[in-house]
């Protein structure tokens, strides 16, 4: 049995002139997380814009974000959808956005680029779930969620610029999918974050629990999902941590309604300090995200431990506190599963969220961006 030591720090909240961060310029500081004052956050609001479902770029429906990063190269942003090959062949997009100190104005598809299989060749119908996406030294580090059904796979892989296929991580073991379901990933919830730490690891988050670590979240019961820590430059594990997911915040308007939550993506601040997006959706009340800093520091290694559910070891969890609730703040976010720091084209340096419309007429491609007054580094 897992016996976790878990540290929770409340945020701060203070918000600008006026009474809810859905105004410009209403400020989210929380200048102690942890008790440590250096690893303090501050964001400003700078406004969300939207895409419509059913947007067309170059013939390719636009959908599907599930990660974002910037290419300080061009001052552009790249993002990944989880289309599984069904509109068109798994890519990733190239955005600008157009955001600066006055606000977020608009974004333009730039263009798209088609991720390529080992083969050389596009991803054939329902053979990748891509969902996370960074720049890193060596070329675009991108996830797949794999299939569980299918008792496919998640993996993590590196391509170049063209979207060619350039090396790929070993997978540790006890996450591959079981046709028991005894060990292995869930269906849907597996490699959804992928963060480079500054100093050169690579850190992969799954969604929601291994099913030998124990049951998903509910509304009275949270989960406890595993980050993978690779050496980035030669793909070898280091360690694995335990990420605790919070309970589901809100229950479905009706008796017999659906809900759920989970990690939907991760983001390095420096080598030990992350953000995190925890997601879910309520039927008949909307969708929940949190966004929330975590510290690797003191974290147990569990790589050596097979299931957390069936262990009696003392583990240290990464620690995590909540850096903002964007509903509580006013917003109306939809199923956002993309985070990144970029600069604006005036130099103010933003974070920017964005959503998965999951190609849903009744959902949209949602950006969010913040200006960054103050952050770890």
């Amino acid at each position: 049995m897992l016996k976790p030591f878990l540290t929770t720090v409340a945020a701060v909240l203070l918000f600008g002139h006026a009474a809810h961060a859905a105004d410009i310029g209403a400020t989210i500081d929380v200048p102690c997380p942890f008790g440590d004052c250096k690893a303090g956050i501050s964001l400003s609001y700078l406004g969300n814009y939207d895409i419509p479902t059913g947007f067309m770029e170059n013939g390719v429906e636009v959908g599907g974000l599930s990660g974002i990063d910037f290419d300080p190269s061009t001052g552009r942003y790249i993002s990944i959808s989880d289309d599984r090959s069904e509109k068109a062949p798994a890519r990733f997009y190239d955005l600008d956005i157009d955001v600066s100190v006055s606000g977020l104005k608009g974004v333009t598809v730039v263009d798209h680029v088609t991720l390529k299989d080992k083969d050389g060749q596009p991803f054939a119908l329902r053979k990748v779930d891509a969902e996370s996406i960074r720049f890193g030294k060596d070329g675009i580090y991108w996830s797949s969620e794999g299939d569980g059904k299918a008792l496919s796979p998640p993996f993590v892989r590196v391509a170049n610029r063209d979207g060619s296929f350039v090396r790929e991580f070993p997978l540790p073991a006890g996450f591959a999918p079981t046709a028991d379901k005894s060990t292995g990933i869930r269906d849907n919830l597996a490699f959804e974050g992928l963060a480079l730490l500054s100093g050169g690891d690579l850190l992969v988050g799954t969604e929601s629990a291994l099913y030998q670590d124990g049951p998903i979240t509910t509304l009275t019961a949270g989960a406890l999902a595993r980050l993978i820590r690779y050496d980035a430059a030669s793909g070898e594990q280091k360690a694995q941590y335990v990420y605790p997911i919070s309970p589901i915040p809100q229950a479905p308007s009706m008796a017999s309604g659906w809900n759920d939550f989970g990690m939907s993506e991760i983001m390095a601040l420096d080598d030990r300090h992350l953000l995190s997006i925890e997601r879910g959706y309520a039927q008949g009340v909307g969708n929940s995200v949190v966004i929330n800093m975590f510290d690797l520091d003191g974290a147990t290694d569990v790589s050596n431990i097979p299931s957390l559910a069936k262990t009696d070891q003392r583990i240290v969890p990464v620690r995590k506190v909540q850096i903002m609730d964007l509903r509580a703040l006013g917003l109306a976010p939809d199923n956002i599963e993309g985070i990144t720091f970029g600069k604006a084209k005036d130099g103010t340096d933003v974070l920017i969220l964005v959503a998965d419309n999951n190609f849903n007429p009744t959902q949209k491609t949602q950006f969010f961006a913040f200006k960054v007054i103050r952050r770890p580094s």
